[in-house]
Parts: structure tokens; C-alpha cells; sequence
């Protein structure tokens, strides 16, 4: 494994200090909540190693999620970031293909890099609506591919594929005998019906996700791999097991009760989610240059800004901080054009929210003004 450090984790906000930023829009979550906005206080718990898959409590609400899952098909990671490890470092190695969707979550692409195995990028372009491309898809399977990665909804642009995709995709690997991995972390937060699990149609079909983005919680580390081939699960718990055992058992005792109210959870935050959406549908509107695809789901959008040539994006973005207090995610974390930005939507307070989106405005015209002819 030759690692590097992730672009997106070195600039992180927790990494470049809280304390510096005034409107926070790089977060990609829900706000982090307490223990206490669940109405929970952890008991006095016994402290042995857990259960190697995770407690079979919250397995089973995992599982409950999705039709004729079972807790057996759920192994609780160290996050959706855990998961993603333990599946490519389980089916990827040197010799071994990747076709993966682009822009994506910094893990889904730098874990493969680190490996070393081959791997075909699907870029995601936003003149066609970030709209996957399942032909493009098709014609990058090779003898050697392993998997196809997609996240749905997509990280960073919140756009969404329909079952019709889903299906084809799910074909595709089934014909060619290599599987079809969808990080689905924001799926409860679809902003329509949600899609099934992946994994509920097809054994060829893996799905991730986590507590961290949909429910504040990204502090007790608990993410999940759902797969109905059993075989291809003994091998994803080996893995984890020889990274860390198993988890923590009150990280996961948190979990279970976290997922006991997600309907009440979910239907609370419904609304905060569409308000904020609203407010930045605005901003778009209201701003000639700024321009966005819609996201369908999740708490991120990712638009892009018109800009005269010579433009610093440099300085801009130091700017964008420094004078107006103001950070996003720059498109480079993604491997984008830097007139990109992912902004998060609701992870800001309304107020914090209204001033980072004026703030961009502001930004890009003083320095449109500055670099241009």
C-alpha cells in the first residue's frame, strides 16, 4: 500500500482550525448532535470485545431497512470510510480493475491509488447534469475488473440515478462476474423515494453506508457493508478483524438506539433540509453568475461560478476565508475544475448559511474584478 494523505482531509476545517471560520459550508452532514438531542445517556456498560460483525441488535436494524436482508448480511464498520477500505483492500490488488465514478468521496478513489490496481474513471460532467453514463460504464469493464464504484446519492453533487440505472448496472456486473459497490451514506436523505439498498437485488451488489452524515454522529465511528453473498462476507469480517477485531461496544450500543428513532429523526430534519435547500435554490437564482445542477438528495451541492480569465483561485479561496470567514470545499478536492465548490447546505445554522452564500457572491465579483481584462 503506498499511502498519501488525502487532499480533502488535510485541508479539513477540523485540520485548518474551527476557530478561523465564521460560516462553516465545507461540512458535508447533517449538524453534529449530543447524545442528548437523542434522549440518550450511556448506562454503565460492560466493556469486553464485541461481537467480531458488530451487536446483532444493530445489525438488525440495519437490516430492517432493506427487504429480505437479514443481520447476518451486515457487518458495522468504523464508518462508511471503514467499509470502503475493507472492500477495496478485500477485492482490489495490483493486478486487479476498478471502474469508478468521478467526482467522488476522496476514499472511494485514493484507497485503489494506494493499492495500486488498475482503474477507469466515469466522469461525471456537469453541462450533462452529472448524469451517469451507464453505456461509458459498460464499454470500461475489462476481464480484470472487480468492481464498479458509484455513490447514490452522489457525493458531491447530490445528484441521483433511477432504479432503471440501478438495474443496468446491476446487470452489467452480473454478466461480466464482478460486483457493483454503491456508498449509499445519504440515501436517508433522498429528497424523493429513496432507492432499495443495492444489496437487496442482487448478490453480485454491495451497499455502504453510516451513522456520520444522515444523523450527526460521525464521532462514534459507525458505518455498515451490506452483502447477501456470505462467502464474499466471511471474507470482508476477516479484514476487519484483522485490522481491529471489532468495534467498540458502546459506539455500537449508541447506534442501535440512534436507529431505533430514525424515523423520528428523519421526519425532524425533513423539513430543516428543505428550507436550507430552498434558500440556496435561491441564491442561485438571484446570482447571474452561479449556476448549479439541482441536487436530488443529501445535504451538498456542488455548483459552479463564471469567472474572466486570469482569475486566481488562490487567492480567492485564501480570500474567501481570511476576509470573509468563509470555507467550502474547492472543486480540487474532487479532482474538479476549481470554479467548482461543494457548499454544504445544512450543516450551517439558516443565519451562517444566508452570510457564507453572500460571502461567495461577494468574493467572486471582487476578484472577477481584480484578475479580469
Amino acid at each position: 500500500m503506498d499511502y498519501a494523505r488525502m487532499v480533502i482531509e488535510k485541508e479539513s476545517p477540523e485540520e485548518y482550525g474551527y476557530g478561523r471560520i465564521r460560516f462553516n459550508l465545507s461540512e458535508s452532514s447533517v449538524r453534529d448532535r449530543s447524545l442528548s438531542d437523542f434522549g440518550l445517556s450511556v448506562p454503565d456498560l460492560l466493556l469486553p470485545y464485541g461481537e467480531h460483525r458488530g451487536d446483532p441488535g444493530l445489525r438488525a436494524l440495519v437490516a430492517a431497512d432493506g427487504e429480505g436482508l437479514r443481520a447476518e448480511d451486515v457487518l458495522v464498520t468504523a464508518g462508511a470510510a471503514g467499509a470502503l477500505f475493507i472492500v477495496a483492500t478485500t477485492l482490489l490488488s495490483r493486478d486487479g480493475h476498478l471502474v469508478v465514478v468521478r467526482p467522488n468521496y476522496a476514499t472511494n478513489l485514493e484507497t485503489p491509488r494506494a493499492i495500486g490496481c488498475g482503474i477507469t474513471f466515469i466522469d461525471l460532467d456537469f453541462d450533462k447534469g452529472f448524469a451517469l453514463d451507464v453505456d461509458a460504464v459498460a464499454a470500461a469493464i475489462r476481464p480484470d475488473t472487480r468492481y464498479v464504484s458509484i455513490t447514490c446519492p452522489h457525493n458531491p453533487t447530490g445528484t441521483m440515478i433511477g432504479r432503471p440505472q440501478l438495474d443496468a448496472l446491476i446487470a452489467l456486473v452480473e454478466k461480466a462476474g464482478c460486483r457493483l459497490l454503491v456508498d449509499e451514506t445519504y440515501r436517508d436523505l433522498t429528497h424523493g423515494a429513496p432507492l432499495p439498498p443495492a444489496a437487496t437485488l442482487s448478490p453480485a451488489a454491495i451497499s455502504v453506508a453510516s451513522l456520520s452524515k444522515a444523523y450527526g454522529a460521525p464521532g462514534i465511528r459507525i458505518g455498515w457493508i451490506v452483502t447477501r453473498d456470505a462467502d464474499l462476507m466471511e471474507r470482508f469480517l476477516a479484514a476487519k478483524e484483522q485490522i481491529g477485531i471489532c468495534g467498540s461496544v458502546v459506539d455500537d450500543w449508541i447506534a442501535a438506539r440512534i436507529l431505533e428513532r430514525r424515523k423520528t429523526f428523519l421526519a425532524a430534519q425533513a423539513p430543516v433540509l428543505a428550507a436550507r435547500l430552498a434558500m440556496v435554490r435561491d441564491w442561485v437564482a438571484g446570482d447571474e453568475l452561479v449556476e448549479w445542477v439541482e441536487p436530488q438528495g443529501g445535504v451538498v451541492c456542488f455548483p459552479r461560478f463564471r469567472h474572466g480569465p486570469g482569475f486566481d483561485f488562490d487567492d480567492f479561496y485564501a480570500d474567501l476565508l481570511e476576509s470573509y470567514g468563509t470555507y467550502v470545499g474547492p472543486g480540487h478536492w474532487f479532482e474538479m475544475p476549481r470554479n467548482h465548490m461543494r457548499i454544504g447546505f445544512v450543516y450551517p445554522h439558516e443565519d451562517e448559511l444566508r452570510g457564507g452564500l453572500e460571502a461567495i457572491s461577494a468574493a467572486i465579483r471582487k476578484h472577477s474584478a481584480r484578475r479580469s481584462p
